[in-house]
């Protein structure tokens, strides 16, 4: 049965001349980014890509992205659907200068652009560092405390679909610089230094995704296990613009690209003189990364995650280090000796056997059978301790609590908002354009409302 009536057939069929301007609200997104943004700047960035004077005119760039945009801004995960919403959509139709009859730009060309033109380039890159420059022009980055964490996002892959395979471990960068400090700790103290380190191969047993192996096989606590990849996002502070996006497997950990990262931001958008703080949760607190901030003279501020001591026994803090004469002191106010610095840069301290073996707390200190403790101390502790000191004043608990306005709300929106929670593609590469345009159109949406909000 038809339900229309004839009024509404009439209606359905009837011709008007319109204005499309006036088709789209006056305060709907779109409208405010038109108004705010120049994307000129991407037909510069792709020109190197395409052949001017062969073959059929092709799809204007600036057309093309700004397609990809509206995808990523409205969380349309389909360049299919993409295509159908575009269609019937006046607001898109507007934002990309299509009148009401031209035709939209078939989906395949998002894909074959993706695929073919854009395959291992760094445009994506480039016009997300393009975006970040446009909020520094409008003085919406300010380069001064710069909040980092991950976030997992699952990858296009079953978990049960693996392979085991054996791997080499991965050589960490720091080592050079920790066998210097190794040996210059263990001359000072009167100690010949250790040989080179042995080029020792080190192996470890993985899951490989069958379906997609550039994912990683992610086991965390409170965290789904499966297949991820993960986001690794720094914003600026000041209005929440994101500065740097970086996409590993789901197993490598948050600390490991952290440094090159930071140094990324800072060498290519000019923080070396403007940077004073950073803001981390607890995943970052590893010695290595206290000792180049500690280094760089930036004020660090990470989580702290509270060690369990055998229980029975009593916890190291129990024991305070005397740096003038460098040694620990015990709750009974005997002092670990310094002995000897080992290959993985721990001094180890050692106390008196004949003193301990009559102890009153002997059995609450230590349970080895020469009634000796024994307590280690990192080369680098002091850059640590001095991260700790940070937290605890009442600058670094702001600066902390800074997390939940900032990196936290940042993932929340790309996942709530933008379709980031899952990966829309397999490999590597497919994933880092996804975060990197994902990201591109949060910072998009944040200067083109702030702009409007001050004119």
């Amino acid at each position: 049965m038809n339900v229309l009536s004839s009024n509404d057939k009439n209606k359905q069929m009837h011709y008007e001349f319109v204005c499309l301007d006036e088709l789209v609200p006056e305060d709907h997104l779109l409208r405010v980014i038109q108004k705010h943004i120049d994307f000129s700047f991407i037909r510069e960035k792709v020109r190197q890509y395409y052949c001017e004077d062969n073959g059929r005119p092709s799809i204007d760039p600036v057309v093309l992205f700004k397609m990809i945009f509206i995808g990523y801004l409205f969380g349309i995960r389909s360049e299919r659907q993409l295509e159908k919403e575009i269609q019937t959509n006046i607001a898109y139709r507007w934002f990309l200068g299509l009148s009401l009859t031209d035709r939209v730009p078939d989906h395949t060309t998002i894909s074959w652009n993706r695929r073919t033109r854009f395959k291992n380039t760094d445009v994506f890159q480039e016009i997300f560092d393009e975006i970040v420059r446009l909020a520094i022009q409008h003085r919406m980055v300010g380069g001064r405390v710069l909040i980092s964490d991950s976030t997992h996002l699952k990858a296009n892959a079953n978990k049960r679909k693996f392979k085991k395979q054996v791997i080499e471990k991965t050589s960490r960068t720091y080592l050079t610089d920790l066998d210097n400090a190794i040996n210059e700790d263990r001359e000072i103290h009167g100690k010949k230094g250790l040989k080179p380190r042995e080029d020792v191969k080190e192996e470890k047993e993985i899951k490989v995704s069958t379906t997609d192996p550039e994912s990683g096989y992610m086991v965390r606590d409170g965290k789904p296990e499966g297949f991820f990849y993960l986001d690794h996002r720094t914003v600026d502070h000041k209005f929440n613009i994101i500065t740097d996006v970086f996409v590993t497997a789901g197993n490598v950990h948050d600390s490991v690209p952290y440094i090159d990262r930071l140094n990324h931001q800072i060498e290519k958008f000019g923080f070396a003189n403007t940077i004073e703080a950073v803001a981390l949760d607890a995943g970052y607190l590893t010695t290595p990364i206290c000792k180049a901030l500690h280094d760089k003279n930036v004020f660090a501020v990470i989580g702290h995650r509270a060690f369990t001591p055998v229980k029975g026994l009593l916890a190291k803090w129990r024991f305070k280090y005397d740096p003038e004469q460098n040694v620990y002191v015990c709750p009974q106010k005997h002092e670990l000796t310094y002995s000897t610095t080992d290959r993985n840069g721990y001094r180890m301290y050692k106390s008196n056997k004949e003193i301990c073996r009559n102890c009153p707390i002997l059995l609450d200190c230590t349970r080895s059978k020469n009634h000796q403790k024994v307590i280690t101390r990192h080369v680098w502790e002091e850059s640590k301790e001095w991260v700790r000191q940070n937290r605890l004043n009442k600058n670094g608990k702001y600066l902390y609590r800074l997390r939940y306005q900032t990196i936290e709300r940042s993932f929340a929106d790309a996942k709530e908002l933008h379709g980031l929670r899952y990966c829309r593609l397999r490999g590597r590469d497919n994933v880092q354009e996804q975060a990197l345009m994902t990201a591109t159109v949060q910072n998009l949406k944040k200067i083109a409302l702030h702009l409007a909000k001050a004119s």
